[in-house]
């Protein structure tokens, strides 16, 4: 594979699906651990109906989604807006900077999210697929 090859975008709707999947991955471990204290919670597993029942079930529902590559945007813009609702809500009352409110990873799956809502799910989604269509 030459330096044109990765530089001319062939590789783009790929590597679109491979951030798109990786993030899933890293993604669906965040709703298990309010849902079902898996891998390794370190508070209580949350009823359902409360606001970080809800927030579980977004997590694993919509990274599931993302994971396979369907519904890929509206999944992805719920999300992100869950991203920026916990960014708002347990972070930045802790202060302004997100290193130190720790609120960087929740800022940076906000941004990612917001990126696949609007780019797609990439070559590799079961959405492309369902469609009929040759859309990233």
């Amino acid at each position: 594979m030459s330096a044109w090859e990765l530089s001319s975008g062939r590789w783009s709707p790929r590597l679109l699906s491979v951030l798109r999947i990786v993030t899933a991955l890293l993604f669906i471990p965040h709703g298990t651990q309010k849902l079902f204290g898996f891998p390794g919670a370190q508070q209580a597993v949350s009823p359902l109906l409360s606001m970080m029942g809800i927030a579980g079930i977004l997590e694993c529902v919509g990274g599931v989604l993302l994971l396979l590559g369907l519904f890929t945007r509206p999944t992805a813009f719920v999300l992100a807006g869950e991203m920026a609702v916990a960014y708002f809500m347990a972070h930045a009352p802790r202060g302004s900077w997100p290193i130190l409110n720790r609120g960087e990873l929740a800022a940076l799956y906000c941004f990612v999210f917001l990126y696949l809502a609007v780019a797609g799910g990439g070559a590799w989604s079961l959405g492309r697929f369902k469609t009929g269509t040759r859309r990233r």
